[in-house]
């Protein structure tokens, strides 16, 4: 039974950190690319970041460039999201979602297994 269970969620004031991590099961991670995406109330899926097999190639949207930091741990099929300096407007439920193969793919239709979220909520 594939699982992909996102943790590290909540409230935090602008200008401050959070860290998601997304623990998955029943698939072969270490085959699959791992991606974040983002719904804001009213809002489609937007791509955060994404990180390839083995952790080297990583893809991230502009809005984000520069304050978050995916990575992975395959030991631990486990992969992680690092957000500093964190704006009002990255107020959101934040998912992550498994695909095959490793090419740099942003849309989340294209993505084969996702988690149920975990929001985060940024105060001005």
């Amino acid at each position: 039974q594939v699982q992909l269970v996102e943790s590290g969620g909540g409230l935090v004031q602008a200008g401050g950190s959070l860290r998601l991590s997304c623990a998955a099961s029943g698939f072969s991670f270490s085959t699959y690319a791992m991606g974040w995406f983002r719904r804001a109330p009213g809002k489609e899926h937007d791509f955060v970041a994404r990180i390839d097999w083995g952790g080297s190639n990583i893809y991230y949207a502009n809005s984000v460039k520069g304050r978050f930091t995916i990575s992975r741990d395959n030991a631990k099929n486990t992969v992680y999201l690092q957000m500093d300096s964190l704006k009002p407007e990255d107020t959101a439920v934040y998912y992550c979602a498994a695909r095959p193969g490793n090419d740099v793919v942003i849309a989340a239709k294209s993505y084969e297994y996702w988690g149920p979220g975990t929001q985060v909520t940024v105060s001005s």
